[in-house]
């Protein structure tokens, strides 16, 4: 039985890939920091059914020692890198976090990896945010990196150091570059699920406007559960390599989310409010993939239509929350009105 051990499984990749090697007939663990909450942890890994066929094992990308404690015990076959701080705006508030985790983790898991399994096969989760302001119309494993944030300043180190050690140190190492990826498993600070999440609290009555940045940004979106298959498919090479993993279509934020009003029978001019503060520091206009090299040499191709992927995020969103118990209105309203009297008591 091959052994695999997944950072950030916990996270929507994580959690999709665990299940896809599981069905391979693997042997899972996947990396969890300690927190304080871990109720929470494994929410995704529930949502899929898979919570009792996996290991958690506790360790940090930003903790040598213990890398080298989970890989000198679990002797893993194949070790995916998906851990990260991966929210792009909150690497602007937390740059040193999101550089010490999401670029000098990696070197560090490389590392732990090099004396404690030499052997084993690596894949780390680049990302398409290298490439920021785009030095080419579509970007391609050979296109120039610009990175526009913290964020993808950390993940051209972390992409970097896997090609270093692969030509250093002679380690089966990979890193996909992938672009933007969703699922009903996204986190709500990302903007798809954001929108779906808000089109779904609209016409359930919980809401009635969702706030949203640049309408304008365009991205090459595809379904996270076609993305982790093209993960263990570099794994599965003789030889280890950088590919782009993409759609090759382009939709703004304002298609994608007309996609999801229009899905639940919803007016998208009655509900979206323009937030400036939403706006990036330094936006990332457009991101176009080839993935041309993937098709040719790992056989993979997209299965998902994006159309698809966003209803399918919608009707996720509907069931969450519709089998969610609701107070009665006027409890929320006699709720609302103490904490309004508390605010004016409080000064005095």
């Amino acid at each position: 039985m091959a052994k695999a051990l997944i950072t950030g499984i916990t996270g929507q990749d994580g959690a999709y890939l665990a299940r896809f090697l599981l069905s391979k007939g693997y042997e899972v663990s996947g990396l969890v920091r300690r927190t304080s909450m871990p109720e929470f942890s494994d929410t995704r890994l529930r949502w899929l059914g898979i919570e009792n066929d996996i290991r958690l094992v506790d360790g940090d990308l930003a903790d040598y020692s213990s890398l080298t404690r989970v890989l000198r015990a679990s002797q893993p076959d194949e070790i995916y890198n998906l851990g990260a701080q991966s929210f792009v705006k909150t690497s602007w508030d937390q740059p040193l976090y999101t550089g010490s985790v999401t670029g000098l983790g990696v070197c560090n898991l490389l590392e732990a990896m090099r004396y404690e399994c030499p052997q084993a096969r690596f894949y780390q989760a680049s990302s398409s945010e290298m490439f920021g302001r785009v030095q080419e119309p579509i970007q391609s494993e050979t296109t120039p990196f610009y990175p526009r944030s913290p964020y993808g300043v950390s993940k051209v180190y972390g992409h970097w150091i896997t090609v270093n050690y692969r030509e250093s140190f002679g380690l089966h190492a990979s890193s996909g570059i992938l672009f933007n990826h969703e699922s009903p498993l996204r986190g709500l600070e990302f903007v798809t699920r954001k929108v779906t999440d808000g089109v779904a609290r609209i016409k359930l009555g919980l809401a009635e406007t969702i706030r949203l940045g640049n309408l304008d940004a365009r991205r090459d979106w595809g379904h996270a559960q076609d993305y982790v298959r093209a993960m263990w498919l570099m794994l599965q090479q003789a030889t280890p390599d950088d590919y782009v993993i993409a759609t090759g279509q382009v939709r703004s934020v304002r298609e994608m989310c007309e996609v999801a009003f229009a899905h639940a029978g919803l007016d998208m001019s009655a509900h979206v409010m323009i937030d400036p503060a939403l706006f990036r520091p330094a936006e990332v206009d457009i991101l176009h993939g080839n993935a041309t090299k993937a098709k040719q040499q790992l056989g993979w191709e997209p299965t998902t239509r994006f159309e698809d992927m966003i209803c399918e995020m919608v009707d996720a969103d509907l069931r969450r929350l519709g089998a969610r118990p609701r107070l009665p209105r006027i409890v929320r309203s006699q709720r609302r009105s103490t904490r309004s009297q508390l605010q004016v008591r409080l000064p005095a």
